[in-house]
């Protein structure tokens, strides 16, 4: 069955929990959809794990639309959402809007994700009026990491967990269908998602969230610049992947690979024509 904004709701509803991962390319896409999960985010940072960039903030357009399209591409019933790159809404409600269309025609997104709360009612509401659902995202908000001095938890002092609150209401009452909340107290996001009718992601927030995220690469050990807290590896697929190309690498240098069951043949009165 196709997920929808309107079965993602449903699931909050009936406290059945939803899945979503990061996806980047065409092949991991059909397998995430072929495992079940719900929805899937190209986020931006494919910036790090994916074009080898410091931090999400040298992500482009192009790079969402390339790899939402291509993930687009190994989905039928999973739920599409991608994310909006550094200043491709801060600048304007008008740029806002133009860019969450991109991603809707070029990407084939189901849904566009953007960083911020009560600074980002307008934009959210612009999109939503244009009937074009959004994900909001809330918390640590990596495209702010300069602003914020770097990756840290959100909602620790009593003024910023009421900030942190106010962020949630503000996204919900502009209309976003669904909040993620990275890196929030566990006790502060379970009070946040009880306190919300739509559903909220957690990732870094603990288990009271009406679903959870994570970057694939990081879940799998493919990815180990940096690991955190909140990671936990359900394979570790980056050491077999080593493995595998040790193996390659030296069944060809002994010259053990190819074997005749991996090539091909042609008669042999064919060859003799050729000398």
């Amino acid at each position: 069955m196709k997920n929808t904004v309107t079965t993602l709701r449903k699931q909050k509803k009936e406290k059945n929990k939803i899945t979503m991962l990061t996806c980047y390319d065409y092949s991991t896409a059909k397998l995430i959809e072929e495992a079940g999960i719900e929805t899937v985010l190209v986020g931006d940072s494919l910036g790090q794990v994916v074009l080898g960039y410091e931090n999400t903030i040298s992500v482009t357009m192009e790079d969402m639309i390339h790899h939402a399209a291509a993930v687009s591409r190994g989905l039928k019933d999973t739920f599409l959402i991608v994310d909006m790159p550094f200043m491709s809404y801060q600048t304007s409600e008008y740029d806002a809007l133009c860019n969450a269309g991109r991603l809707m025609k070029e990407g084939h997104a189901n849904a566009v994700k953007l960083e911020g709360g009560v600074t980002r009612k307008r934009a959210i509401k612009a999109i939503v009026e244009a009937g074009i659902p959004v994900c909001a995202h809330i918390g640590l908000t990596p495209q702010s990491v300069h602003a914020m001095g770097g990756f840290k938890v959100a909602g620790k002092t009593e003024e910023a967990a009421q900030r942190l609150i106010e962020d949630a209401k503000a996204v919900q009452e502009a209309g976003a269908f669904m909040v993620v909340l990275e890196c929030v107290p566990a006790k502060l996001a379970e009070y946040i998602t009880d306190l919300l009718e739509i559903p909220t992601i957690g990732i870094g927030s603990g288990a009271a969230c009406d679903g959870q995220v994570l970057v694939y690469q990081d879940m799998l050990g493919m990815f180990d610049d940096f690991v955190p807290k909140f990671v936990k590896h359900f394979a570790n697929v980056g050491t077999q992947m080593k493995e595998a190309f040790r193996a390659y690498s030296d069944e060809v240098k002994a010259g053990t690979f190819p074997t005749e069951a991996h090539t091909y043949k042609v008669k042999e009165e064919v060859l003799e024509k050729l000398y």
